[in-house]
């Protein structure tokens, strides 16, 4: 038997969320899996207090690297209830420039291999940001959570 483990579940507003990368076929995948852990957790719970796919959950936040040397944009959208999709895109490099400026540039894909070097140090930078906890060790730049991002 698998194990349930759906990437977001809020017991106190009945939703689910499955968490994928912005692309048709993850998509799919996080369908089928939100369609699996409904059906499966609704079966063992009363009626009246049945979990749904969530929806409405959307944003970004910037993350800024080297000093200003990369700066990159988590997105995420809940296109369909239940699925969540997630993209990471970056601006190039402009000296003496704000970032606000520099997030107005048009945005392209992150390269693979950018996000295998930083994206553990990005996921450490993003947790401290929002838990108020330590910066990764050698994160030199900034986290801008979806408030300043407006």
């Amino acid at each position: 038997m698998r194990l349930l483990r759906p990437d977001i579940t809020d017991v106190s507003a009945f939703v689910l969320f499955e968490i994928k990368p912005d692309d048709e076929k993850s998509r799919g995948e996080g369908r089928e899996q939100a369609g699996r852990y409904l059906a499966a957790l609704n079966a063992a719970v009363d009626p009246d207090k049945k979990l749904t796919g969530g929806t409405g959950f959307e944003g970004s936040l910037f993350i800024e690297f080297e000093n200003g040397g990369a700066l990159w944009q988590l997105s995420w959208r809940t296109p369909e209830p239940g699925v969540t999709l997630y993209r990471w895109s970056y601006r190039r490099k402009q000296p003496q420039v704000s970032w606000k400026e520099r997030a107005a540039q048009k945005e392209e894909e992150l390269p693979r291999e950018e996000i295998a070097r930083h994206g553990e140090v990005a996921e450490q930078a993003i947790r401290a940001a929002y838990a108020g906890g330590e910066r990764p060790k050698g994160f030199q730049g900034q986290v801008y959570l979806p408030g300043e991002c407006r």
